[in-house]
């Protein structure tokens, strides 16, 4: 009998360990990165923005904000490289509206940005990753799950058409963050792709 009883209690105390488990598991994917953008991207669309000079300075900040009121804004930022790395950073965050502006306000006073339509601005990113990709550099680990922001709008509804890199060339710009082996490894990989390019063409 009193073996039964131990084998009950260490069953129910099983139980209770893969219910835990199960609990924390379902709080983690509700909390994770692609839940969160998937929740974000049912509110409207504030604005979508970016860097008047993107595509002559070769950098520059695409965000995107949505927010069902003006005080509490949800916003992804990518960092941008025009001329060769593509998408180079991406954030998500839920900010108060003020600090949302105060945000914008000091990256317009760096470089002036200007709204744009969502739809180019989502087939800039894909178009850049797509780009960059094809040189040897992927976009941003949180790229792929950031992007979903955009919700459903398609970029095919915008028939912008984009030239990455310097005068058509893939032009490498080092960043104060870049170590040397960083800048060392992208060359190598740049100078190969324009070496496979020229191979194609002869």
């Amino acid at each position: 009998m009193a073996v039964n009883m131990a084998q009950k209690r260490a069953r129910k105390a099983q139980r209770r360990k893969e219910l835990a488990t199960l609990a924390r598991r379902e709080d983690a994917l509700q909390n994770s990165l692609p839940a969160r953008v998937a929740r974000a991207a049912q509110a409207p669309i504030r604005g979508c923005y970016v860097n008047e000079a993107l595509f002559e300075i070769g950098m520059g900040t695409l965000v995107v904000a949505r927010g069902a009121t003006i005080h509490y804004v949800v916003m992804a930022a990518f960092l941008l490289d025009t001329f060769a790395l593509g998408i180079k950073d991406v954030t998500f965050e839920q900010v108060e509206g003020e600090i949302f502006d105060h945000y914008m306000d000091r990256m317009d006073e760096t470089s002036p940005i200007v709204t744009v339509d969502p739809a180019y601005a989502r087939r800039l990113l894909r178009e850049l990753a797509a780009w960059s990709k094809g040189l040897g550099f992927a976009p941003h680990r949180n790229f792929a799950a950031v992007e979903r922001i955009f919700g459903d709008i398609s970029a095919d509804a915008s028939d912008a058409v984009f030239q990455f890199g310097h005068q058509g060339e893939p032009l490498l710009i080092g960043g104060p963050s870049d170590s040397m082996v960083d800048v060392s490894r992208r060359s190598e990989q740049i100078e190969k792709y324009l070496a496979d390019r020229a191979g194609d063409v002869a």
